[in-house]
């Protein structure tokens, strides 16, 4: 039975307008393209599921606050709010402004890692994974198996797994491993949390061997949701306490503020160590600019101090999670088969199962994402074979175990009209999903995120579709 759609806890004050599309105008935009929404031009998209990152809709108190950004090269005021806005929620000493998340892996990983070093965490990401590649590391997924059944409906398939971890440690050695990487929640799982008894015991594992932890914390504040909502003995605190219960496990945190704290652009490192702060600072002036901006405007950082405290209100992260809930049961019900239980910022379609006649060399999900956008131009991403990329030493695809398509839905921005137009499409294409006769092959491959600016073509035709309507 489909979950009732949340009461949204915001009103609409300004709106922007949507083009109106026909079929033959998307098939056309999607064979410019080459076959990946990602190259479409953004006016061209009716409902953009692409990410949920830098896309929210910004509050009127943040707008304001843009205002009194002080954009002083040196020493902004704008970054000690900042940093006491990070204190005061996430608690690490040290903060030190980065433009996004992946530029604090990018500072992250050539401070820590080196050429013949092993990094285990809780199933990769794609842009964390592609900066340990670069500086000399292998990751090792030590996920719980659960995480990598789409059926399964374990409430915390971000958990690791001790015995893999142990077992990591024990092969490689301490001296081999940099620092453990945990993700709150699971991206490329389907946005699923990990407990805060899981980390507990990261924590632990982590200490017998003196290793560092670092947190990806961007969806951070959805985790602690799912900790009030299914952890035992955490109904009763609040959503900030969580978060702050959650990053007192770590020893560095990387935050793309473009998640959780809603703001179009920003990020920043945490860090527990003097030492390891300085030669951050030191990075990012070579990389981002000045320690006191990271890459930022004053107002940029106003904005995302702002947005760090309404990220923990509990009716703003309720009615988010609510929302996404709410497509994703709506998809159920009608027998689509999707990632479960649904995550906390995205509703993911199984392109295996419901494109089981499409080889995953010909890339189902990737297949799956231009059609939904030839139905009702809806873009979402591709997250599996091509979202893995290649083997760094042979070459080769990888194949991880979930492919699937991630509608992830960007915060305050959509209705309930929209999840229901999002949900028909999904729903009318499983229905005729067998007219979906071909998958994608490579025109163009980039050597790095190739999802980003890969193009195609169909294999043995000029469509994926047997005829022009699905």
């Amino acid at each position: 039975m489909t979950i009732p759609h949340p009461v949204e806890p915001w009103r609409v004050k300004t709106v922007e307008a949507i083009r109106q599309t026909d079929r033959a105008y998307r098939e056309h935009a999607l064979r410019e393209a080459g076959w990946n929404p990602t190259l479409l031009r953004s006016e061209d998209v009716a409902v953009d599921l692409f990410t949920d990152s830098g896309t929210s809709a910004m509050s009127d108190r943040q707008w304001a606050v843009l205002m009194q950004g002080d954009e002083a090269y040196a020493g902004a005021r704008s970054f000690y709010l900042l940093r006491q806005e990070v204190r005061a929620h996430y608690g690490f000493e040290h903060v030190v402004p980065v433009h996004q998340g992946r530029a604090g892996e990018n500072i992250v990983s050539q401070l820590l890692i080196r050429p013949g070093h092993h990094v285990a965490g809780n199933m990769y990401f794609t842009s964390t994974r592609a900066h340990q590649e670069r500086n000399g590391a292998v990751f090792h997924d030590v996920i719980i198996d659960e995480a990598h059944d789409p059926t399964s409906e374990h409430p915390f398939k971000g958990d690791v797994d001790p015995a893999k971890l142990r077992a990591f440690i024990k092969k490689h050695g301490p001296d081999a491993i940099p620092y453990l990487s945990i993700g709150a929640t699971v991206n490329m799982a389907g946005g699923q949390p990990i407990s805060l008894a899981s980390l507990a015991t990261v924590r632990e594992i982590a200490d017998a061997h003196s290793l560092p932890v670092v947190l990806d914390t961007a969806r951070a504040v959805e985790n602690a949701y799912f900790i009030k909502q299914r952890e035992s003995g955490w109904a009763d605190t609040s959503i900030a306490d969580i978060l702050r219960a959650m990053c007192d496990l770590a020893d560095v945190a990387i935050m793309s503020a473009k998640k959780d704290s809603m703001v179009n652009i920003g990020g920043w490192i945490g860090i527990r160590d003097p030492d390891l702060a300085e030669r951050a600072r030191a990075l990012v002036l070579l990389y981002e600019g000045l320690h006191t901006y990271g890459g930022m405007a004053g107002r940029d950082m106003e904005a995302l101090a702002q947005g760090i405290v309404e990220s923990v209100r509990e009716e703003n992260i309720a009615a988010r999670i609510g929302q996404v809930a709410y497509l994703g049961h709506r998809l159920i019900d009608a027998g689509v088969p999707v990632v479960r239980p649904i995550g906390g910022h995205c509703v993911c379609v199984d392109a295996l199962a419901t494109l089981p006649h499409i080889s995953r060399e010909e890339f189902p999900a990737q297949t799956l994402v231009a059609a939904l956008y030839a139905d009702t131009g809806i873009r979402g991403v591709e997250r599996g074979a091509l979202s893995a990329g290649r083997d760094p030493v042979t070459g080769e695809n990888r194949y991880p175990p979930l492919e699937f398509v991630r509608l992830a839905i960007p915060r305050r921005v959509y209705t309930q009209t929209h999840m229901d137009v999002v949900a028909d499409s999904v729903i009318r294409l499983h229905t005729r999903r067998e007219q979906i006769v071909r998958g994608l092959e490579f025109t163009h491959e980039p050597p790095h995120l190739r999802f980003f600016q890969a193009r195609f073509r169909p294999l043995g035709g000029d469509s994926i579709f047997d005829s022009d309507t699905v």
